[in-house]
C-alpha cells in the first residue's frame, strides 16, 4: 500500500533519500547497499557522496546502479566528518533524509518500509528514530538499544537532556524532514549528533520514537567516537561549545547538570587550569568551576562510587538551584 502511494515519484521525488557518507570501507558499504537492496518499500533514492582518495568506493557503486536508484558523488576535496554528512544532504532530493553510516546498516527488509510508515501514520512528525541494535565488531557481541520512557518523557520536555545521555543514538537511527533548516556542525566531531538533535527540535519540529529494532550500528575501533572518548582535548571545547550555544540556562535541569558533574569527574579536572589547557580558552560558568572545587575534597577514585557521585552531585545542584535558574 505504502509502495503504491508512492511509486509514482519515486525517480523525480522520492519520499526518502538514504544518504551515505562513505569513506574508503567498501565492504562495509557493500553489507548496507546489500541491506538496502532487499528493502520491501522502493519509493527511495541512495546518495553517496565519497570522501575517499580512491577509486574503490565509485567502483562498489557502479555494480549496485542496476539494482537500486543510486547516485554516486566524489568530492573534489576531502570534506571530513561531518561536512560530508552535509554534502549528502545538499544533492537529496527526497522529501525525507535518512543519513546511513557506511559501517551502519539495516537490521531487515521491512526496515525502510516501518519508518515509511511512521510517515503516513504521525503527519506531525518531523522527526523520526527507532530503537537498534549495537553490534561490536571486534567482540563479537550485540546490544539492543531501546529509549526508557522516563527519560524519553524527559527529552520531551527539554532535548537539551541529551547533554545527559544520547538516548537517540547515532545519526543512522534517525529519519527527518528534508526542510528541517539545521545541518550538522562542522566546527565539532564529538557531540555533532546531539547538537543536531537539541538545534533540530528546538522549534515545532516534532519527534516520533519507533519502538522496534530497525538499524545494525557497528561499533569498532574505527569510530570517531571510540578516538575521542576521555579525551579532554576534545571532550571539554566541544562540550563548552555546544552548552554555550544552548545556553547556561540548561544547567537547571538536573540531568544537564549531572552530565557536567559527570564529565568534570571522568576527565579528573581539578583546575580552572585543567579546562583551559585543553583547549577551551571561553567563559566558564561559576557552577562548574564550584563543581571542580567540590569534587576536589575527595580522590576521584571516591567520586566514581555511584551513590556517593550522585549524592555529591544532587547536593551541590540543590545549593546552586537559585543560582543557576535566576
Amino acid at each position: 500500500m505504502l509502495n503504491s502511494r508512492f511509486t509514482k515519484c519515486m525517480i523525480s521525488n522520492p519520499l526518502i533519500s538514504i544518504c551515505i557518507p562513505a569513506y574508503k570501507n567498501t565492504d562495509f558499504l557493500a553489507r548496507l547497499l546489500d541491506s538496502i537492496t532487499i528493502q520491501r518499500f522502493k519509493n527511495f533514492e541512495v546518495v553517496v557522496t565519497d570522501d575517499s582518495p580512491e577509486e574503490a568506493v565509485g567502483a562498489l557503486c557502479r555494480e549496485y546502479e542496476t539494482r537500486i536508484p543510486l547516485r554516486y558523488y566524489r568530492n573534489d576535496r576531502q570534506l571530513g566528518t561531518p561536512e560530508n554528512w552535509n554534502e549528502g544532504v545538499r544533492k537529496a532530493r527526497g522529501e525525507w533524509i535518512k543519513i546511513m553510516h557506511d559501517d551502519d546498516w539495516f537490521s531487515d527488509d521491512g526496515s525502510l518500509e516501518k519508518f515509511a510508515m511512521a510517515v503516513v501514520m504521525h503527519p506531525e512528525a518531523g522527526f523520526i528514530f527507532s530503537a537498534y541494535r549495537d553490534v561490536f565488531l571486534d567482540e563479537g557481541r550485540e546490544r539492543l538499544m531501546f529509549v526508557p520512557k522516563r527519560r524519553y518523557q524527559a527529552f520531551l520536555r527539554d532535548p537539551a537532556v541529551l547533554f545527559s545521555r544520547n538516548i537517540i543514538g547515532p545519526p543512522s537511527v534517525v529519519m527527518y524532514r528534508r526542510s528541517l533548516p539545521v545541518q550538522f556542525d562542522r566546527a565539532v566531531k564529538w557531540v555533532v549528533d546531539i547538537d543536531f538533535y537539541i538545534r533540530a527540535l528546538a522549534g515545532q519540529m516534532k519527534p516520533y520514537y519507533i519502538g522496534e529494532v530497525l538499524i545494525n550500528v557497528g561499533l569498532g575501533r574505527q569510530q570517531v567516537t571510540m578516538d575521542c572518548k576521555r579525551q579532554r582535548m576534545v571532550e571539554i571545547p566541544e562540550n563548552f561549545y555546544l552548552l554555550n550555544k544552548v545556553g547556561y540556562a540548561s544547567l537547571g535541569n538536573v540531568l544537564v547538570y549531572d552530565a557536567w558533574w559527570r564529565l568534570m569527574r571522568n576527565l579528573e579536572i581539578r583546575q580552572r587550569e585543567d579546562i583551559t589547557g585543553s583547549g577551551y580558552s571561553g567563559p566558564i560558568p561559576d557552577v562548574i568551576l564550584s563543581m571542580v572545587r567540590w569534587q576536589r575534597m575527595l580522590s576521584f577514585r571516591w567520586w566514581r562510587i555511584g551513590i556517593l557521585s550522585k549524592t555529591g552531585m544532587f547536593l551541590h545542584y540543590l545549593f546552586h538551584y537559585i543560582q543557576i535558574t535566576a
